[in-house]
């Protein structure tokens, strides 16, 4: 004769054994969860302190087999106001596509600018991107943002509050941008330059 459990150690096996999560409560998991997701995204955008401004919108095309396709270009000037600045151009077949590549495109164009306690530049730097020239020379505090076009807005995105800058040569807003970026990206402070040169301070400064 076999042995049949009895009722006790069956009732103890079904006690051992982890009951099954109903479906619907694993859907609420998983809704849970993606919505956790998209409100960290969110919140990230929010917190960043990156601000955008659109320089330029022109209507431009471009000829192929059957006749001219129209698209918009953007340039977008994009900066965190705490020395970080990028310059950026989207062409799209609409004006929000246009900006949203131009933003993604001065993102990985960034350049950190080195700011003084004066919310200034260390020293006169000279800029150029095409025909384009752009001189930018430190000013004292209370000075402002002496400057006009797109450079004054990359200058203003960058973060710096006293400063004169003058256009020389072209006009166009796109190359002014960028002459005025390589301006900013050969800004280097007194530390810096003393470092590489192998000398102290005061011999720099002597």
């Amino acid at each position: 004769m076999t042995d049949t459990p009895t009722k006790q150690a069956i009732q103890s096996k079904n006690e051992n054994v982890p009951a099954a999560m109903p479906v619907e409560q694993k859907k609420n998991n998983r809704n849970d969860r993606k919505r956790n997701r998209r409100g960290d995204s969110k919140n990230l955008e929010r917190d960043s302190d990156w601000q955008e401004r659109v320089v330029q919108i022109r209507r431009v095309s471009k000829t192929v087999k059957g006749g001219k396709k129209m698209s918009f270009r953007a340039i977008v000037v994009v900066g965190n106001e705490k020395g970080q600045v990028g310059v950026g151009v989207g062409k799209a077949g609409d004006v929000i596509g246009a900006v949203r590549k131009g933003v993604s495109d001065g993102k990985k164009n960034l350049v950190r600018v080195p700011l003084t306690p004066n919310n200034s530049i260390p020293t006169l730097s000279l800029g150029r991107d095409g025909a384009a020239n752009v001189l930018i020379r430190p000013a004292a505090p209370g000075t402002g943002v002496i400057a006009g076009g797109s450079i004054r807005t990359v200058l203003e995105l960058a973060g710096i509050k006293n400063v004169l800058a003058k256009r020389l040569g072209s006009k166009t807003p796109l190359n002014n941008a960028r002459a005025a970026m390589v301006a900013l990206s050969q800004l280097r402070t007194h530390k810096s330059a003393s470092r590489e040169r192998g000398i102290s301070l005061e011999q720099l400064y002597s």
